[in-house]
């Protein structure tokens, strides 16, 4: 991974959380990670968000030009997947700063993506 003072990785890093910052990507991004690890087929993905075809293609376009989401073809059927190597690339970045400069939280506290246990939205957090 670049260093976080790069300012390639930067512009990088936020070209992804551009591509995440519409409320459309990033209820696909979500229904993604529940489908981890085999993905969703396209008409799958369109018919649980509502999202018209043209409409859903510009979005995991966008998506998939900055690496967030992985496609495969299998026959007539595309399937999309969550890049998680990319999502922990943005973790990350994001916890660069509070774990090496100011000891805010101990790096052995960082859970890497697919380890994280499996509970919902009550997990206690600090």
């Amino acid at each position: 991974m670049p260093t976080r003072k790069d300012p390639q990785s930067v512009t990088r890093y936020a070209d992804m959380f551009a591509a995440m910052g519409a409320e459309p990507r990033l209820r696909i991004m979500q229904l993604l990670l529940t489908a981890h690890p085999q993905g969703l087929v396209v008409g799958d993905i369109q018919e649980e968000l509502e999202i018209p075809a043209s409409t859903l293609s510009h979005h995991l376009d966008k998506l998939k030009n900055e690496e967030l989401v992985r496609v495969r073809r299998e026959g007539t059927f595309l399937w999309c997947s969550a890049n998680l190597e990319a999502l922990q690339e943005v973790i990350d970045f994001l916890y660069a700063e509070c774990c090496t400069r100011n000891k805010a939280m101990d790096p052995g506290t960082l859970v890497a993506i697919g380890s994280a246990p499996k509970s919902g939205p009550e997990r206690k957090t600090r």
